[in-house]
């Protein structure tokens, strides 16, 4: 019998009193004794990202999980989508694999679009039929965001067969509908689909809450609602989880994960047993998952935080093995070693040339995407052209910049647009990771640099390319183009130095790597690029180029 001391925060009771934690052998928590000791921490339930894109932090599931047990998270729910978007079935199965080796408890959801609609081109496909397959294994907790929100409601028959696999398993099903509202809210709930991380108001969310969904809020890399949407903790605590989504390694290791967002609303004035609720034990109730909260006869699953306000992680503790430690340099239970595996990828685009991404542009009205920091969400704008441009790059003054989609399953002809907000005054940048079907785009001021820049993404069969005038800056992600094979510091170092290169390119957006990724995420308002060019999400159409835009 083992014994953890310190100041336990009791969520179901809204209570905090000095005890001992008595864990048997098989890691479970044999009972909680109170006493009358004094003590300078404080244990709390675990962490749990009740929503989470791994392949997102470029890191493998393992060494995703070196980085977050830091962070005091014990438990995620893993979306494998943005791989099964390039490799299948495949692609899920070496992610499980590869979790298998994770010290924190990571639970997996079935991707529901993969591709996200038919307007994609991916390199992997998740029928029904592979839904259902997956689904007799007994290994996943959820069918994944249902982003297919037409396909709902028009009772498209694939879509349907998914949803009712997934209820007759008696899976969850996360949702995935910004911005719906009114009736079709109504018909897209009915469906079965019980969660939404994609509100960007806070009436969006009330509304779903009040029609039966739990909202989640996310701080992620890209995309943040939290500022938006924190009310909720106070409205409605029991009804709300909190995730990231997708996050860069660096954020995690230097602002947080889980808990970073539990700072956030303590320093907004939230009650503390609702934050940690929503931090933890709403997740474990609504996917029934396989985690403690800081119960008797539960598995010894939770976190020491040297006080209540900054929440300073001392020690994370996992099936009552202590995991992490902040006095120690090392993790423990893991080791720090590069993994044996064959890397799969599929990447098969042949090297461009300079005048494949040549464009003329034509006198008249020029639609441009408006990107705004920390939001997936972009805008329609019109640009008044007065002649036609012949071969037009860039117009660096008013920050107007090309941006190439370029399928990388076959070779095929590069989609042209131009992008606003993003800041780059020299050079060129692009990647790999470009949601969902993870094809290459890149931003440029000249082709010259868009071309060099494109071409290294393919010589390295996947990874994030910066060119500049001090040359080519790169961070490749050999495993199936979206993720590397290193650990999280050397990810990190090389991440930074990229991201310090385009910052003196003149880019001014806090994670410049990650909203390039969702610029061809036409499942998200308003205007996207993709397979056959600009994406307008209120028509759910491609626009055909060089009409009249009547924008």
């Amino acid at each position: 019998m083992r014994k953890v001391e310190g100041n336990i925060v009791d969520v179901y009771n809204r209570e905090i009193y000095p005890g001992e934690i008595l864990i048997s052998e098989e890691g479970k928590i044999e009972k909680i004794v109170r006493n009358k000791q004094t003590y300078d921490c404080y244990i709390c339930p675990p962490f749990i990202d009740a929503h989470v894109h791994i392949e997102s932090s470029m890191l493998l599931p393992k060494e995703f999980s070196r980085l977050i047990v830091t962070k005091g998270t014990v438990g995620i729910v893993n979306d494998p989508h943005e791989i099964a978007n390039v490799l299948g079935e495949e692609g899920i199965e070496f992610m499980r694999k590869n979790a298998e080796e994770a010290d924190v408890k990571m639970f997996f959801s079935i991707p529901s679009c993969v591709p996200a609609t038919p307007f994609d081109a991916a390199g992997g496909i998740i029928s029904a039929e592979g839904v259902e397959k997956l689904v007799k294994t007994k290994t996943f907790v959820a069918l994944s965001e249902m982003m297919d929100v037409p396909g709902v409601l028009k009772g498209d028959k694939e879509v349907k067969r998914k949803l009712e696999i997934a209820k007759e398993n008696h899976l969850k099903i996360d949702g995935h509908a910004p911005g719906v509202r009114g009736e079709d809210l109504k018909n897209y709930i009915a469906a079965g689909i019980t969660t939404d991380h994609e509100c960007t108001t806070l009436e969006e969310a009330v509304e779903k809450i009040e029609r039966g969904m739990k909202i989640m809020i996310r701080e992620g890399s890209a995309a943040k609602n939290f500022e938006a949407l924190h009310p909720l903790i106070r409205l409605y605590p029991q009804q709300i989880m909190f995730c990231t989504d997708d996050a860069h390694p660096d954020e995690i290791k230097e602002k947080g994960h889980i808990d970073r967002i539990v700072r956030m609303a303590i320093e907004k004035g939230y009650d503390l047993f609702d934050v940690l609720k929503a931090a933890s034990v709403n997740t474990i109730k609504h996917y029934h998952l396989s985690i403690g909260s800081l119960k008797e006869n539960d598995t010894a699953d939770f976190v020491i935080v040297k006080d209540l306000k900054n929440f300073q992680i001392i020690a994370t503790y996992i099936n009552g093995i202590e995991k992490y430690n902040f006095k120690n340099s090392e993790l423990k239970g893991t080791e720090n070693r590069k993994q044996d595996y064959f890397v799969l990828n599929r990447f098969c685009h042949e090297y461009l040339s300079k005048k494949e991404i040549q464009y003329t542009l034509n006198k008249g009205d020029m639609p441009v995407i408006q990107v705004s920091d920390g939001s997936l969400w972009t805008e329609k704008r019109v640009i008044k052209n007065q002649n036609d441009k012949i071969n037009f790059e860039a117009d660096t003054q008013n920050d107007i910049l090309k941006i190439v989609y370029i399928n990388r399953y076959r070779n095929g002809k590069p989609q042209i647009a131009f992008i606003k907000g993003v800041g780059l005054k020299e050079g060129a940048f692009g990647s790999s990771i470009s949601h969902d079907s993870h094809n290459i785009l890149a931003i440029g001021c000249t082709d010259e640099d868009l071309m060099e820049c494109i071409n290294e993404i393919i010589r390295l069969k996947g990874g994030l390319v910066v060119k500049n005038e001090r040359g080519l800056f790169s961070l490749p992600l050999p495993v199936a183009g979206i993720m590397s094979d290193q650990t999280a510091d050397k990810v990190i170092r090389n991440y930074k130095e990229l991201n310090r290169e385009l910052s003196k390119n003149g880019v001014t957006l806090s994670s410049p790597f990650m909203t390039l990724a969702f610029m061809s995420l036409i499942v998200i308002p308003e205007l996207k690029i993709g397979e056959q060019g600009l994406f307008d999400y209120s028509q759910f159409s491609f626009i055909r180029e060089k009409e009249n835009w009547n924008l």
